[in-house]
């Protein structure tokens, strides 16, 4: 956290970041890039911005609890709740030119009181609270308490152009300093605020940021020079990458999505990394999955989900989402899996993945779907969960066809 109160234009820009996600409902991706567009921001002012938005979304309840504002308030009362936020970590106040006070002796005392609560400390809403103890049950507490984390900041290394000992060695030369992640193979973590994206590394195609968590999604793929591989909703393409670094160039790779402009930004990417053996093709129909019938290695299906294993890095969709809208992504999940595993020839692989940590959307599902296509069988299944490895959420599981 940080060690000195933000600047008076800081201040000002987390508030505008806010103030688009709060109040005119866009994501935070897109605020940071609208806000920060044109500034000369040295990297470590910007992550102290990305740092103080990202956490007091990740506990936004919490925090207009303290100071005692509701959450529609924020456009009148936002400096407030800023304020409050550098009390709450023993920062002196900022100097911003408009700045409503705070009553510090009942902001102690609504500490204390938040303390005995324990899904208000954590920053959850009720609706996730629900969801979440009837879907994990005894696990959710930790979960809860892990996705409140600042998460960490991972790249995975492009061996179609180098390998992560030299990649180490090519970013430290340019101020970046990272460490190898043990348990996933093709990952760095990233351990200082440098702007990655300015590095002449990235310009080369050296590197892609992507969470640890999400580069063992791709690993299980596992797809080998030859093949014949699908990604049948590719979206940007961060595991398409991964995938044809596996393939080392040779062999053909499907991306796939229903939005053009996701694969044509893949293509950029796609491009700098030196993945060359990428195609894309847009999803305009059923016809387009037809004519795929029986023809591929391996099927990733990285399915649209709730994003609940995610949530330290998109806080701000647990302000916006409710627990009804998760019927209806496994409705669509089930419509995904149940025609896009067609694509599946037999001996061939089907990966279904999500970024979520919620069983109705992973293993129930997966179940589902085998019960009712006994030519599919599973090989074996992984939860990667939050406050067990660190990483971001995801859940993935292998089945492989064993006759049409």
């Amino acid at each position: 956290m940080l060690t000195f109160p933000l600047s008076g234009s800081s201040s000002e820009l987390v508030l505008n970041v806010l103030t688009m996600v709060l109040n005119q409902g866009k994501p935070l991706d897109r605020a940071y890039s609208h806000n920060f567009s044109g500034l000369k921001l040295e990297p470590s002012e910007q992550a102290r911005i990305t740092l103080v938005a990202g956490d007091i979304l990740r506990r936004l309840n919490l925090y207009c609890f303290i100071v005692d504002i509701d959450q529609d308030e924020f456009d009148r009362l936002g400096s407030k709740l800023l304020n409050g936020w550098h009390l709450f970590h023993g920062l002196e106040l900022p100097k911003m030119q408009y700045s409503l006070q705070v009553d510090e002796k009942l902001l102690k005392q609504k500490i204390e009181t938040a303390k005995s609560i324990p899904t208000l400390w954590d920053g959850c809403p009720e609706w996730l609270d629900t969801l979440g103890q009837a879907q994990l049950g005894d696990k959710w507490p930790a979960e809860r308490a892990a996705l409140t984390q600042v998460p960490g900041r991972f790249i995975r290394v492009n061996e179609l152009k180098t390998n992560r000992e030299k990649l180490m060695i090519s970013l430290a030369k340019e101020g970046v300093e990272t460490q190898i992640v043990d348990t996933v193979d093709s990952a760095l973590e990233v351990t200082s605020n440098s702007a990655l994206f300015r590095t002449d590394c990235f310009q080369k195609g050296l590197f892609e940021q992507q969470d640890a968590g999400s580069q063992l999604v791709a690993a299980a793929v596992d797809a080998k020079p030859g093949m014949r591989v699908v990604d049948a909703c590719a979206g940007a393409g961060g595991k398409t990458l991964h995938i044809a670094a596996q393939m080392q160039g040779k062999g053909r790779l499907l991306a796939m999505d229903i939005e053009q402009w996701k694969l044509d930004n893949l293509k950029t990417r796609a491009k700098r990394a030196g993945a060359h053996n990428v195609e894309t093709r847009i999803i305009a129909s059923s016809k387009t999955i037809k004519r795929l019938k029986l023809t591929a290695d391996r099927v990733l299906l990285d399915v649209p989900c709730s994003g609940l294993g995610v949530l330290k890095r998109n806080p701000d969709s647990k302000w916006r989402d409710t627990a009804e809208r998760l019927p209806v992504l496994i409705d669509l999940q089930k419509q995904i899996i149940d025609s896009y595993s067609r694509m599946v020839k037999v001996g061939g692989m089907l990966i279904y993945a999500t970024c979520s940590i919620m069983p109705d959307e992973n293993r129930n599902q997966v179940d589902r779907f085998l019960s009712e296509n006994p030519h599919f069988s599973l090989i074996e299944d992984e939860t990667i969960l939050v406050s067990e490895q660190g990483f971001d959420g995801f859940y993935l599981a292998k089945m492989i066809r064993n006759a049409e």
